[in-house]
């Protein structure tokens, strides 16, 4: 079994600034430009699993993992990066659309059901 790894938020955002300031890249990392990134690099995640079915996603993951954890890990570098460079308590954003989403889907309307709220 692989050692789990339990950095704090925080602490990531700290690895990726320390990298991004080593090379001075915080005058290229606006708002449009970081946001786009990370869509190119969920992009990327889907690509791996384009012309799969649904049924053999999980196979597809299974032997293309590596690659796989590579862009998730592109995705939450961009998704932690953005949040850090424009002042975003990632905990707390998630939080709050934690509660959102419980509104939205409430477990009595929403258990064994993949539409979405607008549709029940």
């Amino acid at each position: 079994m692989a050692q789990k790894n339990e950095k704090s938020i925080k602490e990531l955002q700290e690895i990726i600034l320390q990298f991004v300031d080593e090379r001075n890249w915080r005058q290229f990392q606006t708002p449009k430009n970081m946001s786009m990134y990370l869509s190119i690099e969920s992009a990327e995640l889907m690509e791996h699993f384009l012309w799969c079915e649904s049924s053999d996603s999980k196979t597809v993951l299974h032997n293309k993992r590596t690659a796989v954890e590579h862009e998730l890990a592109d995705v939450l570098y961009w998704v932690l990066n953005f949040a850090a460079q424009n002042d975003i308590d990632i905990a707390q954003a998630l939080e709050k659309k934690m509660e959102l989403n419980r509104a939205k889907y409430p477990v009595e309307k929403a258990k064994n059901n993949s539409q979405k709220y607008t549709e029940y």
